[in-house]
């Protein structure tokens, strides 16, 4: 008695079977990466349905204020020469400081 083969023959020889393979595991290896930089640069609060108001590089040149209002992000880059096309002005008015009890003073310049 001859056993029958599980497999057809043109599914041994069907070279786009690996292809599609290699796409699953890239997408998985995408998502985890994706994952793990949120989880790697504390930006877990982009994903709740909190609102809430981010300073990206305090003080420096380079600073931007990032808020989310329900689903909609925003970001500012306050500078020196502001743009009036852009319609975005703002400068520098003063420093706050956080006591170790949590109170922010706030001191104008």
């Amino acid at each position: 008695m001859r056993r029958r083969r599980l497999l057809n023959k043109d599914e041994d020889n069907d070279p786009m079977s690996v292809v599609s393979n290699l796409f699953d595991v890239a997408m998985v290896f995408a998502v985890a990466l994706m994952v793990a930089l949120v989880t790697r640069y504390n930006m877990t609060e982009m994903l709740s349905q909190e609102d809430f108001t981010m300073v990206k590089n305090p003080g420096k040149e380079n600073m931007e204020i990032i808020t989310k209002e329900g689903e909609k992000i925003n970001r500012y880059t306050p500078s020196e020469n502001q743009d009036s096309k852009s319609g975005k002005r703002g400068k520098k008015v003063g420093i706050a400081y956080e006591l170790e009890n949590g109170e922010i003073i706030y001191v104008p310049e």
